[in-house]
């Protein structure tokens, strides 16, 4: 398949465990705008620089740049056939820019009901020793480091409904702008972990 994938959902609904199948499936290369920029701070390039400014302020960086930075990846050898961009575009005016610098071919919406995102997020734990993450219904942690998980800041119930009260205002509109050009398949991501990957892997098939 040659062309570039898209892949969006609401936070929380397995895009980065579903993005490494895509990726396995296709040997396209994952493109995540957060990687894109840390690498291009660290390598001290033009566009790097420009974010790290913005960064450092404690600004977002603005599209601009980011497209930069993506047209920068896109020259690498292992991007000749297209990569899978995960997490980006998140606006309709972001897909419009990338539409000028990159054919994207095919768009994975994982579309997961709000109330089962809550669930999922507020029912996290993390272990600080090991960094490993549990959930008190779907994963629970062995009984002897029960006591010493903690639940991450940005996992509250308040938290999750503003990220996601944001995602449908910003990027759910992203589905109708791309089904309207024949691209967009979407996946119910409110199944098992191994379901949603058979649907993923179907969606690729489909697509390619």
């Amino acid at each position: 398949m040659t062309g570039s994938i898209v892949l969006f959902g609401p936070p929380g609904a397995g895009k980065g465990t579903q993005a490494g199948k895509i990726v396995e499936l296709t040997g396209k290369p994952q493109v995540s705008t957060g990687d894109m920029l840390r690498a291009a701070v660290k390598a001290g390039s033009p566009m790097g620089l420009a974010a790290k400014e913005y960064m450092d302020a404690g600004l977002l960086v603005p599209d601009k740049v980011i497209i930069g930075l993506i047209k920068e990846r896109l020259q690498h050898d292992d991007a000749k056939k297209g990569v899978l961009f995960d997490g980006f575009p998140r606006t309709i005016p972001q897909a419009e820019s990338l539409e000028k610098i990159a054919e994207v071919t095919s768009v994975i919406s994982i579309e997961v009901p709000d109330d089962a995102i809550v669930d999922r997020i507020v029912g996290r734990r993390m272990d600080p020793e090991t960094g490993d993450i549990y959930h008190v219904s779907f994963k629970p942690a062995p009984s002897e480091i029960q006591d010493r998980l903690i639940q991450r800041p940005d996992d509250t119930e308040e938290t999750v409904r503003a990220r996601l009260e944001a995602y449908h205002a910003q990027t759910a509109p992203l589905a109708d702008w791309y089904s309207d050009k024949g691209l967009l398949v979407s996946v119910d991501g409110n199944n098992s972990i191994e379901k949603v990957g058979d649907l993923v892997e179907a969606a690729v098939i489909q697509l390619s």
